[in-house]
This record gives structure tokens, C-alpha cells and sequence, in this order.
């Protein structure tokens, strides 16, 4: 042991997150994911030879897990331009795209990571008239787009009427719910080594979830149970049709697109009653995205929202949000830096709060991040505002 090491509280010490995690079958070489993060690479959504290695860089870089960018499911309302300025995201049909991800995952796995997709249904926070197929409707279980507070969201991307449509019939959620479990058989089939799920932000998934936007007083709204039911379907599906072998991630939100400010849940116990059933039906792990991993999730405990997911469902967790960064996105007024604060996410590691750490920003800036931040080498070159530049 060196001197430094030797020095190091056993707390702090961040060579445990350099250690593999097996979920499953799959054993992740570390602790280590790359958060999903849309990037808009992929026209008539293709993943490119470029995307392959974009995703191979960071796992030289020493990132264990790698997480797509959000891909789009079979749906014709799935994807379109949805606040970020984004209008080229990927899909998990049709033979080209398949054929790209077949690269991008061969290529990850000649690195050493491993790679799941995140599964994307965009439900009201897609503008209409945009995406592959702009004739098809915006919707969501309610048909309506939420209550808006605190939002990043220029004005031309809010509704001017928060009534977008009908509420979805039966038969319409059930072609959601097709969309999904096939992607997952089109991932599996392309070697990709579990799935991820994009249940957060505002998007479709999150629609259902939420009160603001789920109004339903049928089997797919009401109570927190109720609101959680298509999201049960497609774990079931999910599961039935990747096996035991592969994982599932769940990626959730207290915060929305439409408001920052928004809670999914005011209380642990509320929590519990949204994700219990999500991992009787099949969850692996619980993405739980905020926007700094270093805040309380409720008053009265200093945990977050991650080590919440992992104490109320005793499935794993993961964090994320601010991750070499001095704050999370939006947050108070200030410049944004690179720094090293791996001491705060060693602190809650070391409590059990969760087993993985998601990076998002930071590795856009720089793919070799995870082997710097092992080898006490942070912050790394480079300045977030120039993000927009990078790739």
C-alpha cells in the first residue's frame, strides 16, 4: 500500500468504486455508468460509426457501464423535438438501425464495458407536427401536458393549451406497451447486455406516474398503484422477453420538464407505493435522477433520492446528477465548474446509499474521466459551458 493510500480514510477511498458489480448474470467491471444523455447523432435514426465511437471512447476511458442516449421505441408518436433541440435521436427497429447498434455494442464490448439502451417514449413533451412521423398525435394517458412551474422550457416549446388530445383508450396503451417490450427483444437480439428505461422528466412513462398528468380514474389511473400499472405491464413484458439472465434498470424523476420543482412523491412512504411494484415486477436497479447527487431527499434524513430507492425496495441503486460538478443543472446562480467531489459520493457510498454512479456532463467533456477520477488525477480539462461544442 502507498503512503497516500495508506493516508486515505477507508470511507473515502475510491478504489471501491473500481470494483466489478455483478446484476444477474452480468458483472459490470465497475461502479461506473455513463449517464444517458440525448446527443442527436443519429439522422433517420442510425446509430453512426461515429456514435459507435463515441460510446467506445468513454469505455476505454475505464467506464463500466455504458447507458444510451434515450432511444426511441416503435411507436409513430415516440419521438420528435422534445426542448432540447434535438430532432435526430435513435430507434431500436428496422434493419439499419439494428445494424448500427450491432456496431456500437461490439464495439463497447471490445473495450471491456458493458452497454444497455434506454427505452424512450417522449408521451407529451414532444412538440407536434415533429419526429419521424410528425402527422401522428402528441399524447399522453390524460391528454393533457401537466401544470407548469419552473421551467427550462423556451416559450415556443409549451402549449399554449395544456389539452393536447383524447385520453389514450385501451387499445392505444397497449400498443405503448407492444412498443416497449419489442424494443427490448430488438435490443437483446443486437447483443446488448440488459435494458434501461426511461420512466422520468416528464416524458410518457413519467406522464403515467404523475398526478399532473395522469387524471385517468380507470385501471391505468387513480391512486399511486393504479398510475403505476402500465409501467408493470411492460416490465412483465419486458422480462418475459429478455430472460432472467439480463437486468433492467428503471430511470425515475422527482422533477419534470414541465417543472423542476414538481415531487413525484412528498414522503418516503409515497415512494414506496410507486417503485414496490416496479421491483416485484422485474427492476434490477433504480436510476434515480436529480439534479446534484449531494441533497436530502426528504426532510428529516440526509439521504438521497438514491439510497431512498435502494432502503424502500431493497433492489440496487444508482446516482447521479452534478457528478464532477460543482452544482446540477439549473440550480442556484453561479458559474458552472469542473471539480472533484468524489469525496461527497465516497461518503454516501460508503453508508450503502447505492452501488452505482451515473456521469453524465463530465464524461461528455472527457471520455477518459472514470480512469482520471481512479487514479486522483480531477478535475479534467475542460469547461462545461463548451459542452455544446464537444462531439
Amino acid at each position: 500500500m502507498t503512503d497516500s493510500a495508506a493516508q486515505t480514510p477507508r470511507h473515502l477511498d475510491r478504489a471501491a468504486l473500481g470494483e466489478p458489480l455483478t446484476i444477474r448474470a452480468v458483472t459490470i467491471p465497475n461502479r461506473i455508468a455513463m449517464a444517458p444523455m440525448t446527443r442527436g447523432f443519429s439522422a433517420g435514426g442510425i446509430p453512426t460509426a461515429a456514435s459507435a465511437d463515441y460510446y467506445a471512447r468513454r469505455a476505454r476511458g475505464g467506464t463500466g457501464l455504458i447507458i444510451t442516449e434515450a432511444v426511441g421505441v416503435e411507436h409513430p408518436s415516440a419521438l420528435g423535438e422534445a426542448g432540447q433541440g434535438i430532432d435526430e435521436a435513435p430507434v431500436l427497429y428496422g434493419t439499419k438501425p439494428l445494424e448500427g447498434w450491432r456496431r456500437v455494442v461490439e464495439q463497447v464490448h471490445a473495450e471491456g464495458a458493458k452497454i444497455v439502451p434506454q427505452l424512450w417514449h417522449q408521451g407529451v413533451i414532444r412538440a407536434p407536427g415533429t419526429g419521424p412521423f410528425p402527422d401522428a398525435p402528441t399524447i399522453g394517458p390524460s391528454g393533457v401536458w401537466g401544470p407548469l412551474g419552473t421551467t427550462s422550457l423556451e416559450s415556443d416549446k409549451i402549449p399554449s393549451n395544456p389539452v393536447l388530445g383524447d385520453p389514450l383508450t385501451d387499445e392505444q396503451i397497449q400498443d405503448v406497451i407492444d412498443a416497449f417490450v419489442g424494443a427490448a427483444a430488438n435490443a437483446v437480439g443486437v447483443g446488448f447486455d440488459g435494458i434501461a428505461i426511461h420512466g422520468a422528466h416528464g416524458y410518457l412513462l413519467d406522464n403515467f406516474l404523475w398526478e399532473g398528468t395522469n387524471l385517468r380514474t380507470d385501471r391505468w389511473g387513480g391512486d399511486r398503484k393504479r398510475r403505476n400499472a402500465v409501467i408493470v405491464e411492460i416490465l412483465s413484458g419486458i422480462r418475459r422477453v429478455i430472460g432472467d439472465r439480463r437486468p433492467i434498470i428503471f430511470r425515475f424523476s422527482q422533477w419534470k420538464l414541465q417543472d423542476y420543482r414538481a415531487e413525484l412523491a412528498r414522503t418516503p412512504s409515497e415512494l414506496e407505493e410507486i417503485l414496490g411494484p416496479m421491483a416485484e415486477a422485474g427492476v434490477d436497479m433504480f436510476d434515480a435522477s436529480v439534479r446534484f447527487f449531494d441533497r436530502p431527499a426528504f426532510e428529516g434524513s440526509d439521504m438521497n433520492l438514491a439510497g431512498w430507492a435502494k432502503k424502500l425496495t431493497g433492489k440496487l441503486s444508482m446516482t447521479v446528477g452534478g457528478v464532477g460538478l460543482n452544482k446540477g443543472t439549473f440550480d442556484d446562480a453561479g458559474g458552472l465548474a469542473a471539480v472533484d467531489n468524489i469525496d461527497k459520493i465516497m461518503a454516501r457510498f460508503a453508508r450503502g446509499e447505492f452501488d452505482m454512479v451515473a456521469v453524465g456532463r463530465a464524461l461528455i467533456g472527457d471520455p477518459d474521466w472514470t480512469r482520471k477520477m481512479l487514479d486522483h488525477t480531477l478535475p479534467h480539462p475542460f469547461h462545461p459551458r463548451q459542452l455544446e461544442t464537444l462531439e
